[in-house]
């Protein structure tokens, strides 16, 4: 199987000094994701919690939500390298359990993701809000402190294992309202990290996340605050900036989503009710 990280020779300049040595990288291979036998999706993703990846997925895609929903998943035996030899691990089928409908798969719903844009091509705001399982309430939730909120970005990084080799690596980290980390996972991808997070969520049992926070390194994209209203979660924090779909879908799902979350500074894009403002806040 692929690994985390790779080591490669590299020519180092600093300070005019010239030197050769090894640097880690992050490993970036592709996942082709079949469902009953038929390719669904490919994403370029760091090897390693491929399962869960792909689970994540398809809660986001509203095909699973309960683990009772998922038959197996399984590498395919048959998909080897160039030169014939290995199982290149880099394609894997998920088995739905019986009576569980399959995805539309057509060739518009046929979805190329990368590490950069995760899935794209929903038609409207509306195909998220109608198909959620769980529908977040307009108000209602974890009450959320912004003191707590601005303690999150550091006890996320302080548990990046990988980046800290690499630093090449986005993170989703779910939290519990009281500020507990539940759960952390990195990709070369934001996207499929949560995912990650999202199907080990399912693998437990543990789905719909109600009272969490999901925290991600980077922007809050639509497919990011997509996968967060999918899986139940109240509560999306980024520490960079989100997109105006973004905000729509935030806005439309009653998701509370929060940006350039950093240090004790941060923007709320929708859902205020849940954040616990100070006594004192000005509104200008």
């Amino acid at each position: 199987m692929g690994r985390v990280t790779e080591r490669r020779r590299v020519v180092r300049i600093r300070d005019g000094a010239v030197s050769r040595r090894a640097d880690t990288l992050v490993g970036e291979e592709p996942l082709e994701i079949r469902v009953n036998g038929r390719a669904i999706a490919v994403t370029m993703r760091t090897p390693g919690d491929d399962f869960a990846l792909a689970a994540g997925f398809l809660v986001s895609e509203g095909v699973l939500g309960r683990p009772e929903e998922l038959a197996r998943i399984t590498y395919c035996a048959g998909a080897q390298g160039p030169d014939g030899s290995g199982n290149t691990y880099n394609v894997l089928d998920v088995r739905l359990a019986d009576g569980v409908p399959l995805p539309d798969i057509t060739l518009e719903r046929n979805v190329y993701t990368t590490s950069s844009c995760g899935v794209c091509g929903k038609a409207s705001l509306d195909a998220v809000r109608t198909t959620a399982r769980w529908p977040l309430p307009l108000t209602g939730g974890p009450r959320l402190d912004p003191g707590l909120l601005a303690e999150l970005p550091d006890r996320l990084r302080s548990a990046q294992r990988v980046f800290d080799r690499t630093g090449g690596l986005h993170a989703a980290a779910l939290f519990a309202a009281d500020g507990r980390l539940l759960d952390v996972r990195e990709d070369v991808g934001r996207h499929n990290a949560v995912d990650k997070v999202v199907g080990r969520a399912l693998e437990r049992g543990l789905l719909p996340l109600t009272d969490t926070v999901l925290l991600v390194s980077g922007r809050a994209s639509f497919e990011l605050v997509q996968k967060a209203v999918m899986a139940g979660i109240p509560a999306l924090a980024a520490v960079s900036a989100p997109s105006s779909l973004a905000v729509d879908l935030a806005e439309e799902s009653g998701l509370t989503l929060v940006g350039f979350l950093r240090g004790t500074s941060m923007n709320i894009y929708a859902g205020t009710d849940r954040v616990v403002l100070p006594e004192a806040a000005a509104t200008v």
